[in-house]
């Protein structure tokens, strides 16, 4: 996943960022919404956690930019407010998801896990292809049977090519969606992480280098 960690409370943001990024996604962060909504002109986000109290541009106004952009990047709303009037509210202005201050860990992980699988069309919680196995929530991958230890670039770069569904993913797909901005487009860096995913994968091989076009899992 490519996420957006948009938090004014430093710590807590650059908390969530590494944790996630230490479950294999993708994450960028900001402290502020003048810098949120910069930031998903650029990319593009599965999932943007949004703290509603953000200076510059309010929460609730990058929340309506987004819900408006009619693209498919899911909002989860993070406040300190836990009223019932509060979470319509937020709900309202077109977050997918609502969780209030002080929050666990593991729950954000859940519900992030449960908003990318709200994609266009509906992807089932395990992936499964070609006997590939892959459990995002539980981060297990595994192939006929066989349990697969992957680091988190690959399992993130193997979820990405299950999550196509046979379709033909490009490099720069990879790297905007299983590394984060300051990756750099101009390294070999994909190619290298599909290589040694493939060797963990095994034979018969089940990723397809298309020519000119990227990779696949499945004719």
């Amino acid at each position: 996943m490519r996420i957006l960690v948009a938090e004014d409370e430093q710590l807590l943001a650059d908390s969530l960022t590494e944790g996630l990024r230490h479950l294999g996604m993708a994450v960028d962060v900001c402290y502020d919404g003048d810098a949120a909504l910069e930031r998903v002109m650029v990319h593009r986000y599965d999932v943007v956690v949004l703290d509603r109290d953000l200076p510059l541009v309010h929460g609730d106004e990058v929340c309506r930019k987004i819900a408006a952009s009619a693209g498919e990047t899911r909002v989860l709303m993070l406040t300190a407010a836990a009223g019932i009037r509060d979470r319509v509210d937020g709900l309202g202005l077109g977050a997918d998801d609502y969780l209030t201050k002080p929050f666990a860990f593991a729950e954000l992980v859940a519900r992030l896990h449960a908003l990318a699988r709200r994609a266009l069309p509906a992807l089932p919680p395990v992936l499964d292809c070609e006997g590939v196995r892959l459990d995002p929530a539980k981060r297990f991958a595994s192939r006929d049977g066989r349990t697969l230890s992957l680091s988190p670039k690959e399992f993130a770069v193997l979820e990405v090519l299950l999550r196509a569904q046979r379709r033909v993913v490009s490099p720069e797909e990879l790297l905007e969606k299983a590394w984060d901005e300051h990756a750099d487009p101009f390294t070999n860096t994909v190619r290298v992480t599909v290589m040694t995913l493939r060797r963990k994968l095994g034979n018969p091989p089940v990723i397809q280098t298309v020519p000119g076009a990227g990779y696949r899992i499945g004719a």
